[in-house]
């Protein structure tokens, strides 16, 4: 039978129907969701057309199968890709950032769906779904026009639709494929769809990055990082011995620090603790998917997360280099406090190869329905029934606490709020300051409690940001609050965190030097006047030196110095927020990249075996 006198059916029209409508969902998320960041018409020309191209080939794979079961295929399909659309359009409301598959494999790691996703689902977001239904009613009803296309069509129209757009967006962005970490940069040369087929194929390349990594691949990086931290700072020493109490202040941005809202501190307390200890007003989080676990990884060890899932899940086995590593050296006893379960972004595991010698977790503490919350035990009974077991331990010690309450959406019972919710459109929002008021409460409690004993005289205090709060979703309604608009520049300065370290009897200084989460523990270990054996491998420096380098580098490849902002492809004066010329950022470019590379093949080669670090 030839093609041409086939018996006509409706699959092909339903195919061109999906087809359409589903590469019209994805210019709206493209436009309003996502904001792809697209600088000229041919860029805007390649999305469509690879977007439009991904579409035909996964809505194709419909042709497979025999005709009798085509359309409960194609609709099956269908339902799949714009599952997909939904997925990353809720992941990204709140990471601004798109699914990978590690972030799919570590789902039940990090506790699965919860308040938090309800929170960032939409009324709207129904319409997504709609048309499914839809076709569902008018496939079973038979009221689908019938036809089938020419030979001549299918063979030359359809592989021109599926394969050149891909040539011409890898014509337009040659070397997105060098710049992996940049997701932005790759669905933007490739499409949503074509983004996850390469991001399955990267994750399945880092299992071979592994099983062929040497340790001559070692000896290059540790050559680049060996001039980092040559030198000490005057302050080298000045907390020598003493106990190191690092506290998570989860979810909290700079700009809370000094803030009112009618008349009342924001957070009262940090205000004043940061007028008697060392703090750091352009310290910025560099965390990506992995959010607090990244934080901690980064902490610990001065090394960059991945772009995609979390290391604390992906990594668990490689060997580490850490701070309880290297403290452990000096005769500390490391251990960490969280008031959720052990399981929880895989800390259970992760922390037996980070080298912490306790774990506190949710089973260590008095929790019941009264004093927890959202996600676990709430800061102040956290914090409180936490002093005994620091009591405990044997100095001197490294004792991480890791808060919760202020965690997304900031669910907080009425008893428990210091300060009048701000007065935005957007709830989340308004929730976000009585949260970190109620943070800062738990601290001032903290302080209180232990101002008086031995473990506070022998004890360092730094209270750190682990990431943002409020994402890009909300910049409408937290721009209100600030009476400011919200800018890619200003966007980059919300990524700001507070830093404070409090030495007892130290008198408080404002450093301004412009650093990161990676900065942190060679700050840590230079006040303690430790110093690190040549075989660590870390991309952070002290931010005491008087020649620390001012630059902070974001996982996504942007970046920020004094006078310059790196992001979204455009170089920006940090003041203004204007474009400037390009050739401002470009020497930090290939030093920014560079960096990441290294770092990622660290990590992905388990590269510290090769060291005597085990030993």
């Amino acid at each position: 039978m030839k093609w041409e006198k086939r018996e006509k059916n409706e699959v092909w029209f339903l195919y061109i129907c999906c087809m359409i409508l589903l590469w019209i969902k994805m210019g709206v998320l493209y436009r309003w969701v996502f904001h792809i960041n697209v600088q000229s018409t041919n860029e805007v020309i390649a999305l469509a057309l690879t977007s439009l191209g991904s579409i035909a080939f996964l809505l194709g794979i419909t042709f497979v199968f025999r005709k009798q079961i085509q359309s409960k295929v194609l609709l099956t399909i269908y339902f799949l890709l714009t599952l997909v659309l939904f997925g990353n359009m809720l992941y990204y409301r709140f990471y601004i950032d798109f699914i990978t598959v590690p972030v799919l494999l570590q789902f039940q790691n990090v506790g699965g769906l919860s308040q938090s996703t309800v929170e960032l689902m939409k009324l709207t977001d129904l319409f997504l779904f709609v048309d499914i239904f839809i076709f569902m009613f008018i496939t079973k009803k038979g009221w689908l026009p019938k036809f089938t296309p020419s030979r001549a069509f299918v063979s030359t129209f359809v592989p021109l639709i599926i394969v050149i757009p891909v040539i011409v967006s890898i014509l337009i962005n040659p070397s997105f494929w060098k710049q992996s970490y940049d997701k932005e940069l790759i669905v933007k040369s490739l499409g949503l769809y074509y983004y996850h087929v390469y991001d399955a194929l990267l994750y399945s390349q880092t299992f071979v990055t592994n099983a062929l990594a040497d340790e001559t691949e070692i000896m290059e990086i540790q050559a680049y990082t060996k001039g980092k931290n040559q030198t000490e700072s005057e302050w080298h020493g000045v907390a020598k011995n003493k106990n190191v109490v690092l506290i998570f202040l989860e979810s909290t941005q700079n700009f809370v620090i000094d803030y009112y809202i009618e008349g009342q501190e924001v957070t009262p307390f940090l205000n004043e603790l940061k007028k008697e200890s060392l703090y750091f007003p352009n310290f910025y989080h560099q965390t990506a998917q992995g959010k607090t676990s990244d934080a901690e990884f980064i902490i610990d060890n001065g090394l960059f997360p991945l772009s995609g899932g979390s290391v604390f899940v992906r990594k668990p086995q490689n060997t580490f280099y850490s701070l309880p590593h290297i403290l452990k050296e000096q005769n500390y006893v490391s251990a960490s406090f969280h008031g959720n379960d052990a399981q929880f972004w895989n800390r259970s595991v992760i922390y037996d190869a980070l080298g912490y010698d306790h774990f506190f977790s949710k089973e260590y503490y008095d929790v019941d329905e009264q004093n927890s919350i959202n996600y676990g035990l709430k800061d102040i009974p956290f914090l409180q029934q936490t002093i005994p077991y620091l009591q405990s331990l044997s100095q001197p010690f490294y004792a991480k606490l890791l808060l919760l309450t202020n965690h997304f959406p900031f669910l907080l019972e009425p008893e428990d709020q210091f300060i009048a919710e701000a007065n935005t459109d957007q709830g989340v929002v308004n929730r976000y300051f009585t949260t970190v008021r109620y943070e800062d409460e738990a601290i001032k409690t903290f302080f209180e409690q232990i101002a008086n004993t031995d473990l506070y005289k022998n004890s360092i205090f730094v209270l750190v940001g682990d990431h943002y709060g409020l994402s890009r979703n909300y910049y409408d309604a937290l721009g209100l609050a600030l009476e400011k608009e919200i800018t890619p520049a200003e966007h980059i300065s919300l990524q700001k965190v507070p830093l404070i370290i409090h030495i007892p009897g130290i008198e408080g200084q404002v450093i301004d030097t412009v650093g990161g989460q990676i900065d942190l523990r060679a700050t840590i270990l230079d006040l303690l006047g430790i110093k690190k054996e040549q075989k660590t491998i870390e991309f952070g420096s002290s931010l005491m030196l008087d020649d620390h380098q001012d630059y902070v580098i974001f996982r996504d490849g942007s970046f920020a110095t004094k006078e310059y902002v790196y992001t979204e492809g455009a170089c920006l004066s940090g003041k203004t927020g204007e474009k400037v010329k390009r050739n401002k950022c470009t020497p930090y470019i290939r030093h920014v990249q560079q960096e990441l590379t290294y770092s990622d093949k660290v990590i992905y080669g388990d590269l510290l075996r090769f060291t005597d670090v085990e030993e």
